[in-house]
């Protein structure tokens, strides 16, 4: 697969040049709130990498494909276009599955900010009855049959040798 894009922040340079009423429509949000989050993002990214360093790991792996701008906007197009991961990798050059990873740990690091009220899954409340259902399908439908006689059977067979 060939990536559609060559600059590693194509996208983040195109949106951020925006207007804001353009840049809202394009991402969903206010250009103060994307300002906020890509903040908060790169927080994040140096107190782990702090946190490593007096560990003394070195981070393994390749260095990120898309700069954190980029990263966050993935996860806004996701969110807000409800496009496959498949379609944002190929817009964006890069597999599925870092798509799939991209928006995890975007959404866990915002979500962790508290700053930011993220679309969450309901939870639905345990009622205090809990109810069983079983249900019984007893409906009857008459089936013909054919009557056995032995004389039919065998002279069928019997007509198919000779």
């Amino acid at each position: 697969m060939k990536p559609i894009r060559r600059n590693n922040d194509m996208f983040y340079k195109q949106i951020i040049s925006l207007k804001s009423p353009s840049f809202k429509r394009r991402v969903g949000i206010q250009k103060s709130t994307f300002r906020a989050m890509t903040k908060e993002f790169k927080k994040h990214e140096k107190e782990r990498k702090k946190k490593n360093k007096k560990k003394n790991k070195k981070k393994a792996g390749r260095k990120p494909t898309l700069c954190m701008e980029d990263q966050l906007l993935m996860t806004l197009m996701y969110w807000r276009e409800y496009r496959t991961q498949f379609h944002i990798g190929i817009d964006y050059g890069v597999s599925e599955a870092l798509v799939c990873r991209t928006v995890q740990k975007v959404e866990n690091i915002l979500s962790s900010c508290k700053k930011f009220q993220l679309p969450q899954k309901k939870k639905s409340s345990p009622s205090p009855m809990a109810y069983e259902v079983v249900l019984i399908d007893a409906t009857e439908t008459p089936i013909e049959r054919p009557k056995k006689n032995s004389s039919n059977i065998i002279q069928a067979k019997r007509n198919g040798i000779r």
